[in-house]
């Protein structure tokens, strides 16, 4: 316990007698350097360190996908497949029920409609997307 005093008696002395120092003299001493940790996450799947808001986790947006095709299949409908374009982009997506794009989950494939389920914040809720209706021509 008393060397642990001394030892803080002497670093307070040390810091005073350098607060009296002229400025000639503190300039010359080494500059404190400064250590910092660095973090690099190479597991799989999103990197923790990243914001969501600087990568492309958060898109596409609904809003950013136009349903282009849909293949239903009547008697099996897990085999249903849908066929998504990013406007922003010009991605495609192929997508089955249980497929995920960024916060969307594709939840169920109808004959002309594709319903995702939109996980934002800690909440979910249902978005639908639907084919653009086709005029018939005489």
């Amino acid at each position: 316990m008393r060397a642990a005093s001394l030892a803080i008696g002497l670093a307070l002395v040390a810091a005073s007698a350098a607060a009296q120092q002229p400025d000639s003299v503190r300039a010359e001493a080494p500059a404190a350097s400064l250590v910092r940790e660095v973090f690099a996450y190479e597991g799989g799947g999103r990197d923790p360190f990243m914001s969501l808001l600087k990568s492309g986790d958060v898109r596409p947006l609904i809003s950013d996908l136009k349903l282009t095709t849909v293949v239903y299949d009547g008697r099996f409908a897990s085999r249903s497949v849908a066929v998504l374009r990013d406007i922003t982009n010009r991605r495609i997506y192929r997508v089955k029920t249980g497929d995920i794009i960024g916060r969307l989950k594709v939840t169920q494939i109808r004959p002309r409609e594709v319903v995702f389920t939109v996980q934002e914040f800690g909440f979910e809720r249902q978005e639908t997307l639907s084919l653009a209706k086709q005029e018939e021509t005489p």
